[in-house]
């Protein structure tokens, strides 16, 4: 059963996170040739003020 765990910053959309579910599902579908009905995504939101990107708060780079 493959599991996927992918970690985002906060706020998306419901339908933005279907969306990514949908095509994560579809790409390990088609990589591993795994039944779709076995396939598990785990989408984990983390808050902006908790990211780093370049040694910098993620709201001063963006």
């Amino acid at each position: 059963m493959p599991f996927a765990e992918i970690t985002i910053i906060e706020g998306r959309s419901v339908e933005k996170k279907t969306a990514l579910i949908e095509k994560v599902t579809d790409a390990i579908v088609e990589a591993l040739d795994a039944p779709k009905e076995t396939v598990r995504i785990c989408i984990r939101e983390v808050p902006a003020d908790n990211w780093g990107i370049g040694g910098k708060p993620y709201g001063q780079v963006r």
